[in-house]
């Protein structure tokens, strides 16, 4: 293949002229080229290796249908077609399923093979003695595209929803035309396309339109449409058509600005998405320099490269002659095999009418194509047109069917799909629309040159996934006649390619062995994307924190002034102790100082969710296990809510302010979790209109004083409330107000002290905890820290979700089955909580383990364990273990098999190979009358 430079170019601009390596290789272009399209200026025939057998490939076309010509960009882009990379100085550019570069592969000696691994050889041969040990290589050699081990900040897309009334998917002139129409109708209009320019065909295609070239004539229109105020996206693919008309476009950044990923909603789609080229049948018709007769159109009259010297145009229709006028404009010497008898021949042109290209030759590169007459014709380049393919995949997506037209030898929409209109060459007109053609006449006058069975050459169906016409012929010998059993057999029409050049000529040789018509076999399903799309795209900007997002307490910097060290639990940063020194002495001495004074915590994160309306008390009857119906105002009542399969989900105290309002004060790692789950059953079983559900926790802080000292330290704040024992006792509720701000003040623990919860709206959080902490010196009131609630808690026996809980815990296994006997009416979980695997009676139950080996605490995750016939076998785990100020001991908790039945019992725990003994015992270790919370 002798590609080169000639005059033109249209795309090009030669006053910029760059460089790059290809394989370590390098290669010189201009601004406005493709990757490809400088390779092939360049002289680069071989520009990949076949995915099996690892035959030398070459460029075949000049958009998304190129099967052969896929590349890593380094620091950029993997596996991406070189057809629709923008050329720039200094890339680097490696071809993929090469060792070490396309032009010299180790490998191609696979191709010496082909008889002995045809399709689906790896199902039969790989199976002795174990397909395990074949796996890792074949996987290894299968791959295409390498990733970039050095590549630690990926290029993340913007992403955008838009809505518009019509979205014109296409800017060739049926898709100009559309968007014109819609736009002077007065409708939001968005106009898309893959190229870099409007115009599609009209930019290689000589056409005259309202008196204008058609290049000129669509920039114009562009030119219209962007004045009006229409969206024009070029350098944008629509990779998929989903419910309700929502559209994915993938739009390529520019200039080193990052792709954008858009969600469009669209009014009614126009879908004038062209047709692509096929592959005309011939032995050795994947040698490098066989290519698309209109993609070496594109490439002459935009890039000025001329695919050859000496080439052949081989074609079943008269499209491809404008391809071969212009290569012979250029200065090449053309002759055209015309497979039609009757086929007109340009004047200019040497036409061989009524001849079939048989095979071509050459080594690593066309030379020599063999005619049906048995005549050889020299050529470094042949140009192929066996027809055109419209790209219906969209429309198929859109829940399209498709019909058969004899007169075209192609699948076109069928029946029409609401809000889904197709025009142009992707309906089957492939001349241009009526009303612009202006005497200009595209006529395809196509006869059918379908692959036959039994050819004695390697006759190639699927470029990308190496398929020849024997795969087909085989898979059909082996009764996979199902057009979808045909593609997964055979991997015809797979991968990045989707059938785009392949599919139809399949089809046709399944539909010639097996004695049917082509419509008769039907077609695959189209499924999105219609090309790759990058996965940076689809997730954006969600990485780390913008992922998910690390959430802050109003009080941050107060408490960075008093010294916290900050730790992530539960999606928040929090403080987790104060102060200089070791931390596990800081911790211990918090929990200490809680047991003898008083101390100040920050609670914030805690969930503040309320639920108001006539029917909220039903409605949290359904949501929570317990009762909470018969919860009266002012008052507060712990509670699980747990998921359907009857597994806690979350606990926590729910808060009644009055007749028709509550508060869910939920785990603060569960606050969107428990909201999401109260809009879900909200709306699918209950009166929206009268309940009504408001987060307020982030509108809320929560600052905690809890120790002997509390009462005191809360009255000197004057909150406006009456906080007597008579006025507020343990688990109620009372409402004051600090410095004009509203504030509830909820009588709850989590300590086993007496505690206060006060809730003030966050922009008043840090004139309250200034006040505490002023007010608090009389009381030597310190501050807690989360690590030190948790040995707090720890000593109390309460629990934490999802650290003293798994993913099977139900409330019998924590000794709560009161509820389950007597409520009346339904709740999540209910039925789940009847099952055989609930009433198990060696369920993992919620017990105290007190070591008593004198070894220390016992490890959290060391296992319960038994010892039978066959082994160890875990009976459970520890699931929180401290050391205790206040006891001076260790302190553990724990899930074990049986566990409540079993108090007293001594059992043996492992961890990382120690052997350790604990007695069970119940879970609280600490003042179990609970007289504390009342002192």
């Amino acid at each position: 293949m002798t590609a080169w430079r000639t005059e033109g170019g249209t795309a090009i601009d030669r006053a910029r002229p760059l460089r790059f390596t290809f394989d370590g290789r390098m290669v010189e272009g201009f601004a406005g080229d493709t990757v490809a399209s400088a390779l092939l200026a360049g002289g680069v025939s071989v520009l990949g290796r076949s995915f099996k057998y690892h035959r030398p490939r070459g460029l075949w076309g000049a958009g998304v249908e190129e099967p052969n010509a896929l590349v890593d960009i380094a620091g950029a882009m993997p596996n991406t077609r070189a057809t629709q990379v923008p050329a720039a100085d200094g890339l680097a550019v490696r071809s993929v399923n090469a060792d070490p570069s396309a032009e010299k592969d180790r490998h191609a000696f696979l191709d010496a093979f082909s008889r002995f691994i045809p399709a689906a050889f790896y199902y039969k041969t790989f199976m002795f003695p174990d397909w395990h040990l074949f796996e890792p290589r074949i996987r290894q050699m299968a791959g295409l595209g390498t990733l970039d081990a050095g590549l630690r900040e990926p290029s993340f897309a913007e992403q955008v929803n838009h809505h518009c009334d019509v979205l014109v998917v296409g800017a060739g002139p049926s898709g100009l035309l559309a968007a014109r129409k819609a736009l002077r109708a007065g409708r939001r209009v968005v106009l898309c396309d893959d190229g870099r320019q409007v115009g599609g065909s009209l930019l290689h295609r000589t056409a005259t339109i309202e008196g204008k070239p058609g290049a000129e004539w669509a920039a114009d229109v562009a030119a219209e449409l962007v004045e009006a105020g229409a969206l024009v996206l070029t350098g944008t693919t629509v990779f998929g058509i989903y419910d309700h008309r929502l559209v994915g476009l993938s739009q390529k950044g520019a200039d080193g600005a990052p792709d954008r990923l858009w969600r469009v909603r669209a009014g009614s789609i126009v879908l004038a998405t062209g047709a692509i080229e096929r592959p005309l049948p011939f032995g050795n018709n994947d040698l490098p320099g066989v290519m698309s007769a209109e993609a070496a159109l594109v490439y002459l009259r935009r890039f000025g490269v001329a695919a050859g010297r000496k080439i052949v145009v081989a074609t079943n229709n008269g499209l491809a002659h404008e391809a071969a006028e212009a290569l012979t404009g250029a200065g090449a010497e053309v002759t055209v095999v015309d497979y039609r008898p009757d086929a007109p021949t340009p004047a200019g042109l040497r036409v061989l009418k009524g001849l079939t290209v048989v095979s071509a030759s050459g080594r690593g590169a066309v030379s020599a194509v063999r005619l049906s007459n048995g005549s050889v014709l020299e050529a470094d380049a042949v140009l192929v047109s066996g027809g055109f393919t419209p790209t219906v995949h969209l429309y198929c997506q859109a829940q399209g069917k498709l019909d058969w037209r004899d007169d075209i030898l192609a699948f076109v929409p069928g029946r029409p799909v609401e809000g889904v209109e197709v025009v142009g060459a992707a309906a089957g007109d492939f001349g241009l629309p009526a009303e612009l053609a202006e005497g200009t006449a595209r006529d395809l006058g196509i006869v059918a040159a379908w692959p036959k069975p039994g050819a004695k050459e390697r006759v190639w169906i699927d470029l990308q996934n190496d398929v020849t016409a024997k795969d087909v012929e085989l898979a059909v010998r082996e009764n996979f006649v199902s057009v979808e059993h045909l593609k997964r057999y055979t991997t015809l029409g797979m991968a990045t390619d989707q059938g785009k050049t392949s599919n139809v000529n399949g089809l046709a040789l399944m539909a010639e062995i097996t004695g049917r018509r082509i419509p008769e076999v039907g077609t695959t399903t189209y499924r999105p994307p219609f090309t790759p799309v990058p996965l940076a795209s689809f997730a954006g900007a969600r990485s780390g924190t913008l992922m998910n997002p690390l959430r802050r307490l109003p009080l941050e910097r107060e408490h960075r002034a008093d010294g916290a060290v900050f730790r992530e639990y539960g999606g928040w940063l929090r403080p987790a102790y104060y102060g200089e020194g070791p931390a596990e002495a800081r911790i211990q001495a918090e929990a200490a100082a809680a047991r003898k004074g008083v101390v100040l915590f920050d609670g914030s994160p805690l969930g503040k969710i309320e639920v108001i309306g006539p029917d909220a008390a039903p409605f949290l009857d359904f949501i929570y296990y317990n009762t909470v119906s018969t919860l009266s105002p002012g008052r507060c009542r712990y509670g699980f809510i747990l998921s359907e399969a009857g597994n806690i989900y979350d606990d926590g105290v729910l808060v009644r302010l009055d007749e028709n309002r509550f508060v869910v004060s939920c785990s603060s790692s569960h606050v969107a979790g428990v909201h999401a789950l109260l809009e879900e059953w909200r709306q699918d079983r209950f009166d929206r209109s009268r309940i009504f559900i408001h987060n307020a926790t982030a509108e809320m802080a929560t600052l905690t004083v809890s120790g002997r000292e509390a009462p005191a330290l809360i009255a000197a704040l004057g909150l406006d409330a009456a906080l007597d024992d008579a006025a507020l006792p343990h688990m109620a509720v009372v409402s004051g107000a600090f410095e004009g701000a509203p504030v509830r003040i909820a009588r709850v623990s989590f300590t086993g002290e007496r505690s206060y919860e006060i809730s003030v709206p966050a922009d008043h959080a840090a004139a309250l905890w200034s006040r505490l902490r002023r007010e608090g010196e009389a009381y030597g009131a310190t501050l807690l820290g989360l690590e030190a609630l948790m040995i707090l808690r720890a000593e109390k026996g309460y629990v934490v979700i999802g650290k003293d809980t798994d993913g099977t815990s139900r409330p019998m296994d924590f000794g709560f089955a009161a509820p389950l006997e007597r409520k009346k009416v339904e709740f999540i979980g209910r039925r789940s909580l009847i099952t055989e695997d609930a009433a198990r009676d060696d369920r993992r139950q919620f017990v105290g383990l007190e070591a008593v080996d004198g070894k220390g605490a016992l490890p959290t995750g060391a296992h319960g364990i038994e010892r039978t016939a066959g082994g160890l076998r875990s009976t459970g785990y520890v699931t929180s273990s401290y050391f205790s100020p206040a006891l001076q001991r260790p302190i553990a908790l724990g899930l074990i098999e049986r566990g409540l039945s079993r108090m007293g019992d001594v059992i043996e725990l492992q961890h990382l190979k120690e052997v350790r003994r604990a007695r069970i015992v119940a879970p609280c270790a600490f003042d179990p009358e609970g007289g504390r919370l009342h002192a």
